[in-house]
């Protein structure tokens, strides 16, 4: 037998190595070696260890892509989020991980950074990389969804999260988000709140449309009138720059409100610090009340009130799901949406009234 280490320095070092090289080096059949690395029952024991310690001695790297072609699937599901940087995102993609992990799935990620353009191109890569099936949560820019046609018209299930579109062949996993707005609307005018203002993302998007919806019913049903101007629709990242500065524009209203429904935890907090160093007490002069339960929440001073939302659990119930349906084992396209429940937090950012 040719010593491994000679084998190499013979041309091989750079070389894909195969079953053959590996059947060449031990002496034995390219059968035997298929079998022994997919730990078929027919291979002894010690065959078997010589088999797996060659392979991986010589660097054999099994072709998972030349498999797939033949099996016609892949085991991975690919995942476009709008953006990484995000506590919620990050939880929702421990939950698929989990899911995917234990169900025998790979997860491919991929990030718009809130780009419609950007979300295109990803959505390309993942049909070109073959993935098995497709979970989105769609950019702040997207208008329409004419790039995952192509899933659709091959059959490739495709589920929406989040930030979602409705689609007859597309599934949802969502909150309701008018339901949470609401309450937390609710909460600001029971604490004696008479000038609410509504910090959002763009409305164009499902998550922000609901809330701004919500928010309204609320001052609606609680006497309170609404007008354009205690509406702010912002990026709600505090690094896109000050041109957009949702807190300046607070200040900015006469008269400034007594209470504001900002929909994302970290751009409540930020909002939070530019107005307490403008002389702004919170909650005496303006009760603030945030959504999601990021851990911030948790540690600014006031604590934020919030809506908690579920977003471990998004992420196990979407990856169920699509997972459940790859495997026959149901078939997600007899569910057009699936609503988590959420619950509002209480906390001092709020309390007027104590």
């Amino acid at each position: 037998m040719i010593p491994c280490t000679e084998y190499v320095s013979r041309g091989m070092k750079n070389k894909e190595i195969t079953i053959y090289d590996i059947a060449k080096t031990l002496s034995i059949s390219p059968a035997t070696v298929s079998r022994g690395l997919r730990d078929h029952p027919a291979i002894n024991r010690k065959t078997k260890k010589k088999i797996l310690d060659m392979a991986k001695e010589m660097g054999y790297r099994s072709n998972t892509f030349a498999s797939s072609l033949r099996l016609k699937r892949t085991n991975t599901i690919g995942v476009i989020v709008h953006r990484l940087d995000s506590y919620f995102v990050a939880m929702v993609l421990a939950g698929m991980e989990k899911v995917a992990s234990e169900l025998g799935y790979n997860l491919i990620i991929s990030q718009s950074l809130e780009s419609a353009a950007k979300e295109v191109t990803n959505a390309n890569t993942m049909f070109n990389s073959r993935v098995d099936g497709l979970m989105v949560s769609l950019a702040y820019d997207t208008e329409d969804i004419s790039h995952f046609d192509v899933f659709i018209d091959k059959g490739i299930p495709l589920l929406f999260f989040d930030r979602v579109f409705t689609h007859k062949n597309c599934p949802t996993v969502v909150i309701d988000n008018f339901k949470s707005a609401y309450q937390i609307t609710t909460h600001l005018i029971e604490q004696g709140c008479k000038r609410i203002a509504h910090v959002t993302g763009d409305l164009k998007r499902n998550v922000y449309a609901d809330r701004f919806k919500g928010y309204r019913k609320a001052l609606e049903d609680g006497g309170l009138e609404y007008t354009d101007d205690l509406l702010i629709i912002n990026y709600l990242n505090e690094h896109i720059g000050h041109d957009v500065d949702a807190a300046q524009q607070l200040l900015a209203l006469k008269p400034m409100p007594d209470g504001v429904f900002i929909t994302n935890d970290a751009f409540a907090a930020y909002c939070m610090r530019e107005l307490k160093q403008a002389g702004i007490a919170i909650p005496q002069d303006i009760a603030i009340v945030g959504f999601n339960n990021d851990p911030i929440s948790g540690l600014v001073d006031p604590n934020l009130t919030t809506i908690n939302y579920p977003s471990y659990e998004m992420g196990e119930v979407a990856a169920k799901t699509l997972i459940n349906h790859l495997k026959g084992e149901s078939n997600m396209m007899l569910t057009d949406s699936i609503v988590l429940k959420s619950e509002l937090i209480i906390r001092e950012s709020s309390l007027k009234k104590g």
